[in-house]
């Protein structure tokens, strides 16, 4: 059985529980429904680890950020940038394929 193990921030910000999750910069190359299975495959991960909140995919290409997120929370991850993520990484998520 292969893993994958992802580092990420779980945090507690505006009220609501937020598991940010940094990925590769490939992420920017899959279609919007690719991104979003894979958000939904790390969210059931989560939940299974017992990571309560909303998973949110990050990532960087080129130089610019990117995120998928809440409608209401993009104010929140657009003043963000990868500093702050690393800066905030306080668990581990395996994910068993």
């Amino acid at each position: 059985m292969a893993s994958q193990t992802y580092e990420v921030a779980h945090i507690r910000e505006q009220g609501q529980d937020m598991i940010i999750v940094p990925v590769s910069s490939r992420v920017q190359s899959m279609s919007s429904q690719q991104q979003n299975e894979l958000n939904q495959s790390l969210q059931y991960y989560a939940n299974d680890a017992g990571l309560f909140g909303e998973v949110c995919l990050v990532w960087e290409y080129g130089n610019r950020f990117y995120f998928l997120a809440p409608r209401p929370w993009h104010p929140f991850f657009k003043n963000m940038d990868m500093r702050f993520v690393a800066s905030n990484i306080n668990r581990k998520l395996t994910c068993m394929s």
